[in-house]
């Protein structure tokens, strides 16, 4: 029997100047199942081996898209990746099974607080209802998609919380943890 492997594919812009993405990439680097897939340091000028990134997914049983929300979606250079990665034949379509029943984690931060995120609030929507595209894209990989982990109110974080966030995090990549499903 194999053992369960974490691709964490991290999409930020700028992950060295960052304070939440990166501490919570710092928080996982250790665990020995878990793969850290930093996407603007592996391509810098953004021309994405999808050879390479689909090998990564392959060798991987869950996959965490883990990135700040960026204007109510992915930051760019994710979606640049899902666009070159995912394609048809590999991620869906006609013999496109590649991905599966495999699990998908999304891990995401937000500018604003929970309360934001609802219909009365300022966003006028729900993460859920501002997931849905992510939903989609994952039925059609046949990716199975976990409860999402959202850290809101990113900036005004205060250490303690973050602390408790990570330590979330990590328990989501445990393997007991990383096979429980929506």
């Amino acid at each position: 029997m194999t053992s369960h492997r974490t691709l964490v594919v991290v999409a930020h812009p700028d992950l060295e100047n960052s304070r939440i993405t990166a501490h919570l990439t710092a928080a996982i680097r250790d665990m020995q199942h878990v793969t850290v897939h930093d996407l603007s340091a592996a391509y810098p000028d953004r021309r994405i081996d999808a050879v390479r990134e689909q090998e990564l997914l392959r060798g991987h049983d869950t996959i965490v898209w883990q990135f700040p929300w960026h204007w109510y979606s992915v930051p760019g250079i994710l979606k640049e990746w899902m666009d070159q990665v995912l394609t048809y034949g590999f991620a869906y379509g006609a013999e496109g099974d590649a991905l599966h029943g495999k699990r998908l984690q999304l891990v995401l931060s937000t500018g604003g607080p929970e309360s934001s995120y609802t219909p009365e609030g300022h966003n006028r929507f729900t993460m859920d209802e501002l997931l849905r595209p992510l939903d989609a894209t994952a039925h059609l990989c046949g990716l199975d998609m976990a409860e999402p982990l959202i850290l809101h109110s990113a900036p005004r974080v205060e250490a303690g919380e973050l602390e408790r966030h990570a330590a979330r995090y990590r328990e989501l990549l445990t393997p007991a943890g990383a096979v429980a499903g929506r």
